[in-house]
């Protein structure tokens, strides 16, 4: 398949403006009485998801003929793996804050190329925030540089579920457990705005969680990695990843990856347990 004529940047602008129509169909919804249900794995999703994957759908893929699609809302074509380029989606990330009404929820997109994020956005349209990278082009709020805040003389701030809190509170960390944003995300974007000094995941995270985050941290210079095997890789066959952290002060690296690993464990200790016992499913934020 020849390689695709448009820039990382011709994608980007793409991206930018299906996700500001996007934004506009979902806060149609937004804290109306929207019909809603749970998917197999106990995640919510409402009819909102479903028109905004649509209308995503129907806008990328109609630029983009060529490329392949891949979507919380959409059943998986294995097609996509033949493509060089590929579109990764969440149409709401964060449906269950969205549900509630809270303000931080997003759409979240992003293009691949052979397995690399190089085009994306995460867009929170109540807050008017649109956070955006092409690779090589560094990483954008508003039109404007991404650059992080510092925030001197405060303990670390790092939202974490119990059991990773408990394991860095243990192992010596002092931090303050921050606010965990319902969309996993905006969550990730805010350790490159400074709001944030650390972000984790617990495993299970999906392609689309963290698609268009992943190289907008690339690009803004945060330290993102699956604890078990590095950067992510994504638009293989299997789209779950292990637990996650992006990190600003890579002083923390060593206690946050640490905790992460021993609360989720690591795919080569999976397979040795398995042998022992059935392994559990942990469930991503929805």
């Amino acid at each position: 398949m020849p390689a695709p004529a448009t820039t990382y940047s011709d994608d980007l602008e793409l991206l930018r403006s299906s996700a500001v129509a996007a934004g506009i169909i979902a806060s149609g919804f937004f804290r109306r009485d929207v019909k809603s249900w749970t998917k197999d794995n106990a995640s919510p999703v409402s009819e909102a998801d479903i028109l905004v994957d649509r209308y995503l759908a129907s806008s990328l893929l109609q630029a983009r003929p060529d490329y392949g699609w891949l979507s919380e809302e959409t059943a998986d074509n294995p097609s996509r793996l033949d493509c060089d380029r590929v579109f990764v989606v969440d149409p709401i990330d964060g449906t269950r804050g969205f549900l509630r009404g809270e303000d931080s929820w997003t759409v979240s997109l992003a293009v691949v190329e052979h397995g690399i994020p190089v085009a994306g956005v995460v867009y929170a349209p109540v807050r008017d925030e649109m956070y955006e990278a092409a690779r090589g082009e560094g990483a954008r709020l508003n039109g404007r540089p991404l650059q992080r805040s510092r925030r001197a003389g405060a303990a670390p701030l790092i939202p974490a579920p119990g059991a990773v809190h408990q394991e860095m509170q243990a192992a010596g960390l002092h931090y303050t457990r921050g606010p965990a944003y319902p969309s996993l995300a905006y969550r990730l974007v805010q350790v490159a705005t400074g709001k944030l000094d650390g972000a984790v995941a617990r495993r299970g995270s999906q392609d689309w969680d963290i698609a268009g985050a992943a190289v907008i941290l690339e690009e803004a210079g945060i330290d993102f990695a699956d604890v078990c095997t590095g950067f992510p890789l994504f638009n293989r066959r299997d789209v779950r990843h292990g637990a996650l952290a992006a990190l600003g002060d890579m002083s923390l690296k060593p206690l946050v990856h640490a905790a992460l690993i021993k609360v989720y464990g690591c795919p080569a200790a999976d397979a040795d347990a398995e042998l022992i016992a059935p392994s559990h499913t942990d469930l991503t934020d929805g």
